[in-house]
């Protein structure tokens, strides 16, 4: 039985047998500026959020109250990539060995679930207005959203800078970038409500928000349900994997593989190799073997957390290497 766990420094083979350390990009840590950077930005956004819900409905604006559960989507997906960053630098305990990681996939489920409820609401008050528009005090309305148009522009701003490096940093800036396309939108649909007098283009404009926001929040329910049952992360292909593997020096056969998210950003293998010592020209490389397998795996497919069994005697069969077992 090897395990092997992969260090991502240049190996010394003698003195380090077994490393482990992450790195290679595969912990999207957002650097030390972009805890400012999320705090600016969900403080901002969290207190835009308060007045926009006001003005609507002080206005009698359904689009503002959608743009509102927009925005609010945004503070969650904020929030989530900040904690995301705070939990995966948690230490692991006595109890729970992977520390707090997978929190970022149960809040990332609990933010998709909300808000998909969020827009059944609005979409149900939109239906309602159409059939009986009320009068919008076009001005409030227009005042509101040109100031979110600031806001999701500044925190946008904010991110940018780290959005080449840091994937939770990415999400947030085209999270703030849409946020602000969506608030022009309002700002445009008012200002047409005012020349016009065409009240039904407030509720209208309010649907195509909730149907802008559920196929945003679609991906992330389906993504957050897959992680959540320990599936494959969507940017892994398994049988790229195990392809790989399996053409490894000396490798016969691959059985009880598993690839499984330890939280959003970080991603765990198990298999078991068979790799017979009599088809191996130098028998002592085991240690080699198992990091260079295990750097490869971190380089190529992003998976950094790989823990290898090696088996030597194809023979006697594993009680694990039938694909119905797992």
């Amino acid at each position: 039985m090897a395990h092997a766990h992969h260090d991502h420094a240049q190996h010394d083979h003698g003195a380090h047998k077994h490393g482990h350390s992450h790195g290679h990009g595969h912990h999207h840590h957002a650097p030390a500026d972009m805890g400012r950077a999320f705090a600016i930005g969900v403080g901002l956004n969290t207190l835009f959020v308060a007045v926009e819900v006001t003005a609507g409905f002080w206005a009698h604006s359904m689009a503002l109250l959608a743009d509102a559960g927009h925005n609010l989507s945004d503070v969650l997906a904020l929030m989530l990539a900040w904690g995301a960053t705070i939990l995966a630098r948690r230490a692991p305990s006595g109890r729970r060995t992977y520390g707090l990681r997978k929190g970022t996939i149960l809040a990332s489920l609990a933010n998709a679930v909300f808000l998909l409820m969020a827009v059944g609401a609005i979409a149900s008050e939109s239906i309602q207005r159409l059939s009986s528009p009320s009068v919008i005090g076009t001005g409030t309305v227009m005042l509101t959203a040109a100031l979110g148009v600031a806001i999701n522009t500044v925190t946008a701003l904010l991110f940018m800078r780290g959005a080449k490096a840091d994937l939770n940093a990415r999400g947030a800036f085209l999270h703030m970038a849409s946020d602000a396309a969506v608030s022009v939108a309002v700002v445009i649909g008012a200002g047409v409500i005012a020349l016009t007098g065409l009240e039904w283009i407030d509720p209208a404009l309010s649907l195509a928000i909730a149907v802008f926001i559920v196929f945003g929040t679609w991906g992330l329910l389906r993504d957050s349900v897959n992680l959540a049952l320990d599936g494959v992360p969507r940017e892994i292909d398994a049988a790229e994997v195990r392809a790989w593997l399996a053409a490894l020096p000396g490798v016969e056969e691959i059985h009880d593989l598993h690839i499984w998210a330890m939280s959003t950003t970080e991603t765990a293998l198990t298999a078991h190799v068979i790799r017979p010592a009599a088809r191996l020209e130098n028998e002592d490389d085991g240690d080699s073997f198992l990091h260079n397998a295990c750097e490869g795996l971190a380089l190529r497919f992003n998976i950094g957390h790989a823990t290898l069994q090696v088996e030597t005697d194809a023979d006697s069969a594993c009680r694990l290497a039938p694909a119905g077992v797992v």
